[in-house]
């Protein structure tokens, strides 16, 4: 991985370059940012960066021996950290560690740095189980940096989602952060660093990493995907700075379609007032489970916005793919300012009520047929 495979990021290249330039590599930082922004990738070309020997045009060289180890994601100097769940067959005594999914882990990463944890708990068969970084990871890194490197040079931890540590794995780890090993660089990449404890946070140097801008997507998605540039351009705008949502939208069976199609059920049921219909709308929404559940309802509350948007008729105002403008043609004139916030607050106390453990089937059956009287107001 090079800087030149990360998506758009450009001031953060330059600032991590600058502090290999000026010899003042921080022994822990922390890589900040919302999901899709490119933190992972950052994190792991910046640490190609610090292990390559013969950098060129202010990136990896990509042909030193080093590199070569780097790309295989077989470098010794190279860590990775990551939260895991306990394995198939053992018991409470086994102390779970990155070593029990690397395998995994590698194949995941090789198929690209750009993905969520959804898909790690995926690629290890999670299940119901919650991921987490137990004590035994940390007994690990503490055995792997106490040796020397092997190639003379940084030896590199890249930690995804340190704020899955369970507290005593945290307060090894800081122990481990206060007095780390010469030439041991710390990269913790975080979704919520405030989950973090302090004294984790306050020793390690934040960077923050926006969100792609638009044309870097756009420019990513024509040259590596061989997207035509109308098409490119509405997913750049629809993706809201995440390259990740923009390959979801590549997908022909993606998440989001279902939820558009979801979405286009309920106002056309509710529009034309078919009560029974609506309850097997709620019953089949219902089963989608409760994070899916809240994950639609966030869908539906930005195609609300977006609807009401589209009838101001400027296209800098609209951030939405084809299939969804091609929706909102005619429906957008229903969602105006005598009923736009209302529907909001109906999908935010959903979304509520759904986190809180209330009965899915109740919750949505009561939003979509107050969605009726909603579509009814006139401006």
């Amino acid at each position: 991985m090079k800087f030149s495979d990360v998506i758009g990021q450009e001031e953060a290249k330059r600032r991590l370059r600058q502090m290999v330039s000026e010899d003042r590599v921080p022994h822990a930082m922390m890589f900040c940012g919302p999901q899709g922004c490119g933190k992972m990738a950052l994190a792991v070309a910046f640490a190609s960066y610090l292990l390559c020997r013969d950098h060129a045009d202010g990136d990896s060289c990509g042909a030193c021996p080093q590199c070569a180890m780097t790309a295989s994601l077989a470098h010794p100097d190279l860590h990775f950290s990551y939260p895991v769940i306990r394995p198939s067959g053992t018991g409470s005594e086994h102390k779970m560690s990155s070593e029990d999914f690397a395998s995994e882990w590698r194949d995941l990463l090789s198929s690209g740095p750009y993905f969520t944890m959804d898909s790690w708990l995926a690629a290890m068969g999670a299940a119901n189980q919650q991921a987490l970084i137990g004590v035994g990871e940390s007994d690990l890194l503490l055995r792997k940096l106490s040796l020397k490197s092997s190639q003379g040079g940084y030896k590199v931890v890249v930690m995804w989602l340190p704020e899955r540590m369970n507290a005593e794995c945290a307060n090894k780890m800081l122990k481990l952060m206060e007095e780390p090993p010469q030439q041991t660089v710390f990269i913790m990449v975080c979704e919520e660093p405030e989950k973090l404890i302090d004294t984790i946070r306050s020793r390690a140097q934040r960077i923050d990493i926006r969100r792609v801008d638009e044309a870097a997507i756009e420019t990513a998605l024509v040259e590596r995907r061989g997207i035509d540039a109308d098409s490119a351009r509405r997913l750049a705008r629809a993706a809201g700075g995440s390259w990740l949502a923009a390959l979801e939208e590549l997908d022909a069976d993606n998440e989001k379609r279902q939820f558009l199609d979801m979405f286009v059920s309920l106002m056309r049921l509710a529009y034309m007032r078919k009560i029974k219909d609506l309850r097997k709308w709620s019953d089949t929404a219902a089963a989608l489970g409760r994070e899916k559940q809240r994950r639609m309802l966030a869908y539906f509350l930005r195609l609300v916005r977006e609807n009401f948007m589209y009838n101001f008729h400027d296209p800098q105002l609209c951030y939405m793919t084809r299939d969804e403008e091609k929706f909102a043609r005619n429906f957008a004139p229903y969602i105006n300012e005598a009923n736009v916030i209302e529907m909001s607050d109906l999908m935010n106390r959903a979304m509520r009520d759904i986190g809180q453990n209330a009965n899915a089937k109740i919750v949505l059956f009561d939003m979509a047929t107050n969605i009726i009287v909603s579509l009814i107001r006139k401006p």
